[in-house]
């Protein structure tokens, strides 16, 4: 795809990350990844994001992404692959033309490594990774890489194809500045862990879209909640909030790292083999793990 079809394709409907499935012995498993994003592909979300966060991206090597990258890609049949990416900026710039030669329609560009970075420092360091490659760029705006409203304006003025923004942050007074600076120059994508719980505040905002993690293992649900977001069927919203997102919410809170531990959970109790999560995240205990299959159960496959 060219930026501006990824661009189109990221504000057409529900996005998801799919979880990287992994072996007894850790590494990645082609065969039920694979499976998996078939599945997905067969629900209404027109991109998909290969080794993102929910990906487990932050414990993957540089070198097993490309591959990651190419199985979504020849799985998801029409649906677009959007790569992870991130790290210092040379390595970000390897990732990147890697996942792009892989066959990724576009990158999501993740916060850098560790450190707070001046706006600056930021600035250079997007428009360096969206001028080595020529697929579309989203910025990830949250914890230490949050891109103020002149930094992203300027990065919009000279990169081309950065098409799209994604907020994790919660902060809807400077996202919805950004809205109304850049207007339809990108795509905007909520990005709060279960995006849901914030979908209306950040559709008022001018957010038209979000990435659902819950997708990956209850997908007609979490279609069928935007579905009703969009529609404004605001009874219907709060029926699911309350019968689903509130309790999975309650359990995610439990320990730090629930918020991909818990959705990789809920994949193996939907019957893939997605393995456990990598360290430093852990996984569910046996009772948790019971609470959450007594939740998905009305939605089972």
């Amino acid at each position: 795809m060219t930026p501006q079809e990824i661009k189109v394709a990221l504000g057409a409907g529900l996005l998801s990350f799919p979880v990287t499935h992994f072996d007894s012995e850790g590494q990645f498993q082609p065969d039920s990844y694979a499976k998996h994003v078939e599945w997905l592909s067969g629900y209404d979300a027109p991109v998909l994001f290969a080794a993102g966060g929910t990906g487990e991206f932050f414990s993957l090597s540089p070198s097993e992404i490309p591959r990651i990258v190419a199985t979504a890609k020849e799985a998801a049949g029409k649906t677009a692959i959007v790569s992870g990416c991130g790290y210092g900026t040379d390595m970000a710039i390897e990732i990147a033309r890697a996942a792009e030669k892989a066959g990724a329609d576009g990158i999501l560009l993740l916060p850098h490594y560790l450190i707070d970075a001046p706006q600056e420092g930021i600035y250079h360091h997007v428009k360096r990774v969206c001028q080595s490659i020529g697929i579309g760029v989203m910025v990830y705006n949250r914890d230490n890489s949050v891109i103020g409203v002149d930094t992203l304006k300027r990065l919009c003025d000279e990169c081309p194809n950065l098409v799209g923004f994604k907020d994790g942050t919660g902060e809807i007074g400077l996202i919805r500045q950004i809205t109304a600076t850049m207007g339809d120059r990108l795509t905007y994508l909520g990005g709060m862990p279960t995006a849901e719980l914030f979908a209306e505040a950040y559709l008022g905002a001018g957010f038209t879209t979000y990435s659902s993690a819950v997708f990956n293992f209850v997908p007609g649900l979490a279609v069928e909640f935007y579905n009703a977001l969009r529609a404004g069927n605001r009874a219907r919203c709060e029926e699911i909030l309350r019968d689903f997102f509130y309790p999975f919410m309650a359990l995610r809170a439990r320990r730090k790292g629930y918020a991909v531990a818990a959705v990789k959970a809920g994949v193996r109790l939907q019957g893939f083999n997605a393995g456990k999560v990598r360290s430093p995240l852990d996984d569910l205990t046996r009772e948790e793990e019971e609470i959450l299959a007594k939740l998905i159960e009305p939605w089972k496959r």
